[in-house]
């Protein structure tokens, strides 16, 4: 059976010269043997006491910025597990780590799976422009990372982002999906797809 851990690590995250304290979901999926942990944010040691005595087969990064991949490194070395990320968020990724790649680059449309369970990476630029969703078909969860919250799109005001195109991305890759879909965000509470996506002409008019 299909099992979803949550943990909620705290940090800063910091782009163009501003820090912010922020909280940040960490989402394990798998079962009682082996997990993916997706967002690998803040406190390693926090993530691999959820974890437990599990394998993890892969630490999958939602996107590239700091908050949401400044354990990946420390949580690889306590795991064994890869590092998978987009590789449009090298620049991002780079900042964090100048002197450690990302082991495995995610693409559009790859499945991984654990436990049984397929987990589809879905390119969703916009908040980052290498930022991925990941849709687990069965049990209908979409880990959305930055890209989608409860209450609409993530934030664009910053560098490497756009408003347009995040806008395209949840419209075209995963408004889409089916609306009782449970969509697991980087921040804050979970939402649906359905519950989503009848306000989004009301962000487009908004503008963020």
């Amino acid at each position: 059976m299909t099992r979803i851990d949550h943990v909620v690590t705290s940090g800063v995250f910091s782009l163009d010269g501003q820090d912010f304290d922020v909280d940040n979901n960490v989402w394990i999926l798998g079962d009682d043997r082996e997990v993916v942990v997706v967002d690998a944010a803040h406190d390693a040691a926090a993530i691999a006491a959820r974890v437990g005595d599990r394998t993890v087969t892969g630490i999958v990064l939602t996107h590239g910025h700091n908050d949401h991949i400044n354990a990946a490194a420390e949580l690889a070395e306590l795991t064994g597990a890869p590092i998978h990320l987009h590789p449009r968020d090298r620049m991002l990724w780079d900042v964090v780590y100048p002197d450690r790649a990302p082991d495995v680059a995610l693409a559009d449309g790859e499945v991984i799976t654990v436990a049984g369970t397929e987990l589809r990476v879905v390119h969703t630029p916009g908040h980052a422009p290498g930022a991925v969703c990941l849709y687990a078909p069965e049990p209908g969860v979409l880990f959305s990372g930055d890209t989608l919250f409860k209450g609409g799109p993530g934030a664009t005001g910053r560098s490497f982002s756009s408003f347009p195109v995040i806008l395209d991305s949840i419209k075209a890759r995963l408004l889409a999906l089916p609306e009782g879909t449970r969509v697991l965000t980087g921040h804050g509470d979970e939402t649906t797809i359905g519950t989503e996506a009848k306000d989004y002409d009301a962000w487009v008019a908004r503008g963020h």
